[in-house]
């Protein structure tokens, strides 16, 4: 980082400490009740009508070429959406280029467009499509420059069905006046000439913003300089070395005081955080809660990887936004409160370093960011708080049982942004994959994965899943056609008996949406509660609508608990005893021995008498170690891999009929 930007000689700079501790958390309603996603949702749907601005065909045209790096020069003033100056596109042809295609709201004018030297000769526009002719074609597989100049007023969405990608506000508590961007999904050529293709990110870009020297002006990167400019002006230079999508480009104007704080991850450099706040009073107010940031960033780099805008910084810029918009380095938020920090920051790895290919995939942005309020909490609150986060997050998942996580109207604003589908269900998805695995190596080292393997990039839903199959050893097709692509949740029925040493269950599963999700296969956790006051969880699949299952117990059961620790998204259902499902069970309890037991190199199973069944093995904590299929002609288990200790054994039938076994490898 340039030294400028951290001067104490910076009108109006305020330093932090080198490393703020975060202060002790006190649970605060907001920080439980799903308010950050909500805001975090509102803040995208406040144009509900704005949809795609590029035809098909544009698209079509502008996919001919691939952006390496933007420049925005313009001039902004915080009381206005005036906008004007130009933007440079560095790029690569595909194919022989004879025509440039670009996006830029109809109302803007264009004075002209300069590529490779030569001013165009011919300009045709249609709302936001437009294509320039070139004097000289630009020959396959090559570098050009394109120098876009324009100027006009963005639009307000007082007065169209659209949203304000660039808006202008005094905020009602602070009277700052602000001028502030947030392109997000649309909407960014609604204040600069851009390509607005997910799969396109620019490899770098510099934002140079001209406004009242009073102002100060938040964006990407590192602030390189401050330049004095006549007129009583100066221009903000900004620079970023790292891929971007054109939605992530930010501009935030306002006679900012600054404030500044450092985050310590292991193992990274210490990471400057620029926080852009209204004045002293603001800053008073949110002091203490900015000063969480740098926890949270040491805490999400250790979970997940370093934060991946290390070389340059992390920070916010104050507006009357509504919520907050994760805009890559320098996030834009309306004020701080524990959750909706959190959740902003974690976009900077799920979101701006990994961006979703397409909005059907939207999930990958913002229930992962909704899922690190949850960590956070886990992190810096009481257990109780981050389970209540999770209860919440359920109930809110569970108001309608329709809609899947997957986007399949992507016109739709409101639907990309759906607090209930994209927000909380697909946080709740996060979870049970973590639920899946039963391995926390496992699941942050997937996490890890998929942030290194598409750093800088975007990705889709497939790519998520070959990685969390690498970890899990075995497809998850099943995983993602229900909880990805299906709708509704599961209701879990219970009767269970004892018998003397075995406990009897069957288990019968009712859905919300059996025209779409019929079924949900999935583990279920069941605690076993003992009259001794001890109790033991078991972890058993439910494999058909109807399933039993008999588990050894050793002790008088007295009650049984379905997924106690709210792993699952699961309506509540009745767990009540019944006395006369012992002998029906076990009529159909599928008889088993095991021997040796103990074992070593191989488990023995009698009494094989079906084709095939499929035997699973836990450990003591409910891990699966061991998948597979056995039958009358398939009668052992292969233990060698095994390490010593006490395993669980369930074997399955198509037809839904399981026992279990206990034993042990020496």
């Amino acid at each position: 980082m340039r030294r400028i930007l951290y001067s104490l000689l910076t009108s109006g700079l305020l330093a932090g400490a080198a490393q703020a501790q975060i202060p002790s958390y006190q649970p605060q309603r907001a920080d439980l009740d799903g308010t950050a996603a909500r805001s975090c949702a509102l803040t995208h749907q406040q144009g509900a009508l704005r949809q795609p601005a590029a035809t098909v065909r544009h698209r079509q045209k502008m996919e001919r070429y691939d952006v390496k790096y933007y420049k925005l020069d313009i001039a902004l003033e915080n009381n206005s959406r005036n906008v004007g100056g130009s933007v440079r596109m560095l790029a690569q042809s595909g194919p022989s280029l004879d025509s440039l295609a670009f996006e830029l709201y109809p109302t803007l004018t264009i004075d002209s467009v300069v590529v490779n030297g030569k001013k165009v000769v011919g300009t045709r526009r249609a709302l936001g499509d437009v294509t320039v002719r070139l004097a000289q074609a630009v020959p396959a597989n090559s570098l050009f420059n394109a120098y876009i100049y324009y100027r006009g007023t963005a639009p307000n969405g007082n007065s169209a069905a659209i949203g304000n990608a660039l808006d202008t506000e005094v905020d009602p508590d602070y009277g700052t006046s602000v001028t502030w961007s947030l392109s997000e999904p649309f909407n960014a050529y609604e204040w600069w000439p851009c390509k607005q293709v997910l799969t396109d990110k620019a490899d770098s870009s510099d934002v140079w913003v001209t406004t009242s020297s009073l102002n100060k002006v938040g964006s990407n990167g590192v602030l390189e300089r401050v330049t004095p400019r006549p007129n009583g002006k100066s221009r903000y230079e900004w620079k970023s070395r790292y891929p971007i999508a054109y939605y992530l480009v930010s501009v935030a104007v306002a006679p900012y005081v600054e404030y500044v704080n450092y985050a310590n991850p292991a193992g990274g450099p210490t990471i400057p955080i620029v926080n852009y706040v209204y004045n002293t009073a603001a800053l008073n107010d949110y002091r203490e809660e900015l000063d969480r940031t740098p926890g949270f960033i040491a805490n999400f780099s250790n979970l997940v990887g370093l934060y991946p805008f290390a070389k340059e910084k992390y920070g916010h810029s104050m507006a009357p936004i509504g919520g907050g918009m994760e805009h890559q380095t320098m996030t834009t938020q309306d004020g701080f409160n524990f959750t909706l920090t959190a959740h902003e920051l974690f976009h900077q790895w799920f979101g701006d370093n990994v961006t979703c290919a397409s909005w059907q995939d939207i999930w990958l942005n913002e229930s992962f960011a909704s899922y690190g309020e949850y960590l956070s909490l886990n992190a810096f609150a009481a257990p109780a708080q981050a389970r209540g986060w999770m209860d919440n997050a359920h109930a809110i998942a569970m108001q309608n049982p329709g809609g899947s996580v997957y986007v399949a109207d992507t016109t739709s604003v409101n639907r990309i942004f759906s607090t209930r589908l994209s927000y909380k269900k697909g946080a709740a998805v996060v979870h049970m994959l973590r639920y899946l695995l039963n391995d926390d190596v496992k699941f942050f080292r997937a996490l890890r994965t998929f942030q290194t393997r598409f750093s800088g990039s975007t990705a889709r839903t497939s790519d998520l899943q070959r990685i969390f199959e690498a970890e899990a050893g075995s497809s998850l097709d099943t995983f993602f056609r229900q909880w990805y692509r299906g709708e509704g949740y599961p209701t879990f029925n219970v009767r269970w008996t004892q018998a003397g040493s075995s406990l009897y269950l069957k288990t019968s599963e009712m859905v919300s949406m059996p025209t779409v999700t019929p079924f949900f296969d999935t583990p279920v956790d069941y605690k076993i509660n003992y009259s001794n006051g001890t109790s033991q969880t078991v972890r058993l699949r439910q494999s058909q609508a109807e399933t039993s299952f008999t588990v050894p117990v050793a002790g008088t059961v007295t009650s049984l608990q379905v997924d106690p620790d709210q792993w699952l998204l699961n309506a509540p259902g009745t767990v009540s005893r019944d006395n006369t499902l012992s002998t029906k069970a076990a009529a159909t309890m599928l008889p088993l021995a095991v021997y040796p037991n103990p074992c070593r190199e191989v488990l023995q199973l009698s009494n094989l008498t079906m084709r095939t069944a499929q035997a699973v093995v836990t450990d003591m904590t409910g891990r699966v170690v061991l998948r597979q299929t056995v039958g009358a002609s398939h009668t052992q288990l292969a233990t060698a891999a095994l390490i010593p200790g006490i395993y669980h054994l369930q074997v399955t039938t198509p037809e839904g009929e399981v026992s279990l076994a206990r034993f042990v490898r020496e």
